[in-house]
């Protein structure tokens, strides 16, 4: 892939992200400032590679699982738990100081977990959960299934599948990394439900690998829920 093709592919994803509607040419163009024809070409060349896709008829074009994954992997070593300096001061931007907040104010392990999935919730729009020694804790499935991705009843029924079979997924796969990404289809379970699973893994009184994270759409703004879900995770191992 050229430069350009890259940098058309992420803006495509962000784009999406934020508006939920195929994005088009002219939209591009503008981002871009070369023609719409020039744009037209180039989205042709991802669509054969396989990293986006026209959806019905529409003229527009919106990311598919392996777009994502390319995107989600050049974020990957851009996340990072300590908090970044501006003139030599820490910085922490508010929904993150909000979420460290929300979770140090607790004095129990088991409501920190849920103060972190659920400020997580209110702060992504997304599913949030959390083990808990050996229960799942889940808050926010109103949002998940508002999202627009999820008005057919085939992909609710997935997105159900997955749910109930998470947390033995989660016994027997064991995410090692401090930040996983499980996009659409490499979701071992409901391969078919449009989401990504977002987890953090820590060390709790309950567990050496307990899970924190968010389940929504596909399309997400990556960047911030993956720094929201690591930051969750760092917090409560840190002061559990």
């Amino acid at each position: 892939m050229t430069d350009r093709q890259v940098e058309i592919l992420y803006a495509i994803i962000e784009e999406y992200a934020e508006m939920a509607a195929p994005v088009g040419s002219v939209t591009l163009a503008k981002l871009f400032d070369v023609s719409s024809a020039t744009i037209r070409s180039e989205m042709a060349k991802l669509e054969e590679m396989g990293y986006i896709m026209q959806p019905h008829t529409s003229a527009g074009r919106v990311p598919t699982d392996a777009g994502y994954r390319m995107y989600v992997n050049s974020l990957q070593d851009e996340i990072d738990i300590e908090v970044e300096e501006i003139d030599g001061k820490p910085y922490v931007d508010r929904p993150t100081r909000a979420l460290e907040v929300r979770i140090q104010s607790q004095t129990r392990a088991d409501r920190a977990i849920r103060s972190a999935v659920d400020s997580l919730v209110d702060l992504t729009g997304n599913l949030g959960l959390a083990t808990i020694g050996d229960q799942l804790y889940i808050a926010g499935l109103g949002n998940l299934f508002a999202q627009p991705e999820f008005l057919e009843q085939e992909k609710v029924q997935a997105v159900a599948k997955l749910l109930d079979n998470i947390e033995p997924w989660l016994r027997e796969v064991m995410p090692n990394q401090a930040i996983n990404v499980y996009i659409g289809a490499e979701n071992p379970i409901g391969k078919a439900s449009n989401v990504s699973l977002i987890i953090s893994r820590f060390r709790s009184p309950y567990s050496d690998k307990s899970y924190i994270g968010i389940l929504g759409p596909t399309r997400q703004s990556y960047q911030r829920v993956m720094s929201l879900v690591r930051r969750a995770g760092f917090v409560l191992e840190e002061i559990l």
